[in-house]
């Protein structure tokens, strides 16, 4: 089961968490709306790549990734979506497309919207599109240590 990583690593950590469990959703907006979580504080992970190098950017459901906007706030010369044919043999644990927000489980920097920490809970995909996860924002920080950057504008 591949939520069976992430929990281990939580509880190796001393993390409390909820799992939640929903029907199968797809994209990161029918998951919120599924297990009845607002968009704004479902985290969705989407992977980029930095000058050639995979990483993650974590969200809110509600925004996209203004790739430029990213790209400056790295300083970086090239800032692209990343393909899943590029990606899918990162995650052999997890469902394609529903990758929880821990890089560092994987050895890629997250990259992290600002606006994700003005919330007191994270909740994001577990591996797979079933299962999420809610846990406290500080503890995320934490384990993962994401870069916090300003590159996401809400969607219509």
């Amino acid at each position: 089961m591949p939520v069976q990583k992430l929990k281990s690593y939580l509880d190796a950590n001393g993390v409390k968490y909820v799992t939640i469990s929903h029907s199968p959703a797809f994209t990161a907006q029918e998951v919120a709306a599924s297990a009845h979580v607002p968009g704004r504080e479902m985290a969705k992970t989407v992977m980029i790549k930095v000058d050639g190098k995979m990483a993650m950017a974590v969200l809110p459901a509600t925004f996209k990734v203004d790739l430029e906007m990213l790209r400056q706030a790295l300083g970086a010369q090239n800032v692209e979506l990343a393909t899943e044919e590029e990606f899918k043999d990162l995650f052999p644990d997890c469902e394609l497309g529903a990758m929880p927000p821990f890089g560092n489980l994987y050895g890629m920097d997250v990259f992290m919207a600002a606006t994700l920490a003005e919330d007191e809970e994270i909740v994001f995909n577990a591996g797979t599109h079933t299962e999420l996860i809610r846990m406290a924002f500080p503890d995320y920080v934490r384990l993962v240590k994401p870069v916090e950057l300003q590159f996401s504008l809400v969607t219509a």
